[in-house]
């Protein structure tokens, strides 16, 4: 018998596949639940950044591990790993990119910054006139 064809027993395959995805889910929820009930821009980022990915990658794990055999189990992860990828480049890259914006319009609160490294960049140059 092949390894690859070595298959999960049918109620813990299900039952993993329903853990990881009502975690997934929950985090999911919860990450939604901060974009509505946080009021600044940082705890906003926060909330939608962090579970948000993590849920994603516990549903993703979840479809691998619905194939119940290793074969499938492999395959599935070869399958989601792009998605996976993209989702842990992304994320963090456009809560940056809000985030700096934020701080440019003035949304973020000068006080609530411990270390504010781009005060300079606001400031005028004592060339520019």
């Amino acid at each position: 018998m092949n390894v690859l064809e070595l298959e999960l027993p049918a109620a813990v395959a299900d039952t993993i596949v329903l853990v990881l995805v009502l975690i997934g889910a929950i985090l999911c929820l919860s990450a939604a639940v901060g974009l509505l009930h946080f009021r600044d821009v940082p705890s906003r980022l926060h909330a939608a950044t962090k579970p948000q990915v993590l849920g994603l990658l516990l549903i993703c794990l979840a479809i691998a591990v619905s194939q119940r055999t290793i074969g499938g189990i492999l395959l599935g992860l070869v399958i989601s790993t792009p998605v996976i990828l993209l989702q842990f480049a992304t994320a963090p890259l456009s809560a940056h990119m809000v985030g700096r914006q934020a701080y440019r319009n003035g949304t973020i609160q000068s006080r609530d910054l411990v270390v504010d490294e781009y005060a300079e960049s606001k400031q005028t140059p004592p060339a520019a006139g």
